[in-house]
């Protein structure tokens, strides 16, 4: 796995909210939070894009899912997930509560799960 290399990123980037999140990531031990990291880093063009559907497909209940992107609310979702995503749709955060789950931040999924257990990744 790559790492991110923040001197590169912060030439083409110029979010500086996404900058710090790679930073911070890149600074873990665990490889799910490094994998992470690398697909934020990567150019805009190949950015991670999930649609509610695809998360209902690939999860099971009361699972904790990770989104290295944005989250579009397309599609239904029927189960309760902890989805955490650099950013969400206004409907996709709406599908994901009125479905008893709970949207959070990749921030926030790491500091309640520092070492990413039990958290799968979808792109």
């Amino acid at each position: 796995m790559k790492k991110a290399n923040i001197k590169d990123i912060s030439k083409r980037k110029g979010n500086s909210f996404l900058l710090s999140l790679v930073e911070t990531l890149n600074k873990e031990k665990k490889p799910i939070w490094k994998s992470v990291a690398y697909e934020l880093s990567r150019p805009r063009r190949k950015k991670v894009e999930v649609n509610v559907s695809k998360i209902d497909v690939y999860t099971k209940e009361g699972a904790s899912v990770v989104i290295p992107g944005k989250v579009l609310g397309a599609g239904k979702l029927s189960k309760k997930v902890l989805v955490a995503a650099f950013s969400f749709s206004d409907s996709a955060k709406a599908a994901i509560e009125s479905a008893g789950g709970k949207a959070m931040s990749i921030e926030a999924l790491l500091k309640s799960n520092p070492t990413g257990r039990e958290v799968m990744i979808i792109k």
